[in-house]
């Protein structure tokens, strides 16, 4: 993982605007990174960082928009972990209503931690991420190897 992260920004609809919010007050910090978004969300961000910044510091964000969740922006934020393409992802998802694409959601989830990718589903976890001085220093993660687990027979 180099000093200059791939972050992926994920939020369900009735957490967005918390996303949004942490996005604009850690903006000086974010700038240096890449986000990448699932559709609305990353929408979303770009609107509300080109009204609350000047054009100077907006004109340094790299916002990469995929596909919206439930249209599979799930999938290929899926997809960019497993090819090694992002670093770390704060997910701010609805504990509290049920999702359609609920499935892929766990599938997400699961994802990030069969790769160890950090991951913050809460605006705490998200706020010591982004303070930690590892959030802009190089840092090698451990990946367990799982090709054990593929080959295992269940034995009854």
């Amino acid at each position: 993982m180099e000093k200059r992260k791939r972050l992926a920004l994920v939020a369900h609809d009735n957490r967005k605007q918390d996303l949004i919010e942490w996005v604009e007050f850690n903006a000086l910090k974010l700038r240096e990174h890449q986000i990448i978004c699932t559709g609305t969300t990353g929408r979303l961000i770009e609107q509300q960082l080109r009204s609350s910044l000047s054009e100077e510091q907006y004109g340094e964000f790299e916002v990469i928009k995929l596909k919206s969740g439930p249209l599979g922006g799930d999938q290929q934020l899926g997809a960019m972990i497993v090819d090694g393409k992002i670093d770390l992802m704060i997910f701010f998802w609805d504990p509290m209503q049920p999702q359609p694409h609920d499935v892929d959601v766990k599938a997400l989830l699961r994802i990030t931690v069969l790769y160890n990718i950090p991951t913050a589903c809460n605006r705490s976890t998200a706020d010591f991420i982004i303070s930690s001085h590892l959030f802009i220093e190089s840092y090698n993660p451990r990946i367990k190897d799982y090709s054990n687990y593929i080959n295992r027979e269940v034995k009854m």
